[in-house]
């Protein structure tokens, strides 16, 4: 990752702001350049790196805050990894019949993460048919923000939803029903050690806390979809291309 970001190029339109409160407002720059990134290698920053000519201020490997969507389909190493015998093994064993890969992310800082469901932003009919991989890449603890789950809620549904807005309007997306109110106190924090990987079911409630240590938490994350008797929502944000269909994870 340090060697892409060495020569990554990142136009000055581009050069936006990614946060959790504002998911696709972009308001620091090109809405667009996120909704269209499904099938690129794009860059998403923390607030405040940028002068107000779009100029670090920061060392640009200290400005990142992701990196998706799709270096599983451009960058061998994550080619290799996210398609390994181990990968592979882990959907056999779910007994996945057609997995197909739907995008990857690095993640390079641990902004504080509210409480949702993946399903939200990537919808399926029947539900149920989303899983992510969270691979630490280092240790991930309470203190410097591991994942926490709501016990049970994967059973719950779905009730909000992030679509697309038609063609023309701005935003380009928006949420449509409301997302659910959480006890806080029913999280259950879920720490991993380096090399160790969470599955996450697409409807199980998630967060994480903001890192509040010195140490950082680097985690490459994807999310597989089972493609068999499985509709991809076209309303979703995200949506296969002719340069890039879902790869399916399965390999001769």
């Amino acid at each position: 990752m340090s060697e892409i970001v060495d020569v990554m190029d990142v136009p000055a339109h581009c050069r936006t702001t990614f946060s959790t409160y504002q998911w696709l407002q972009c308001w620091q720059g090109n809405a667009d350049y996120f909704i269209t990134s499904g099938d690129k290698i794009r860059f998403f920053f923390e607030k405040g790196v940028f002068d107000d000519k779009g100029e670090f201020v920061v060392p640009k490997h200290r400005s990142l805050n992701k990196v998706g969507h799709a270096l599983h389909a451009f960058e061998p190493l994550y080619t290799k990894v996210t398609h390994s015998a181990k990968v592979q093994g882990i959907a056999r064993k779910l007994g996945l019949v057609h997995p197909v890969i739907l995008q990857m992310n690095i993640c390079c800082v641990c902004p504080l993460v509210t409480p949702h469901q993946d399903a939200t932003f990537l919808y399926t009919e029947p539900l149920g048919r989303v899983m992510g991989l969270w691979v630490a890449l280092e240790d991930a603890t309470v203190n410097n923000g591991c994942l926490w789950f709501l016990p049970g809620s994967h059973n719950s549904g779905v009730t909000r939803r992030m679509v697309r807005t038609p063609p023309g309007t701005f935003p380009l997306t928006d949420f449509i029903g409301t997302e659910r109110d959480y006890d806080g106190d029913k999280f259950i924090p879920v720490e991993v050690k380096k090399g160790g990987v969470v599955l996450i079911h697409g409807q199980v409630v998630h967060r994480s806390a903001e890192n509040v240590s010195e140490d950082s938490r680097h985690v490459y994350t994807f999310h597989l979809m089972e493609a068999h008797h499985t509709r991809w929502s076209p309303d979703n944000w995200l949506q296969p291309t002719e340069e890039l269909p879902f790869p399916p994870l399965y390999t001769k």
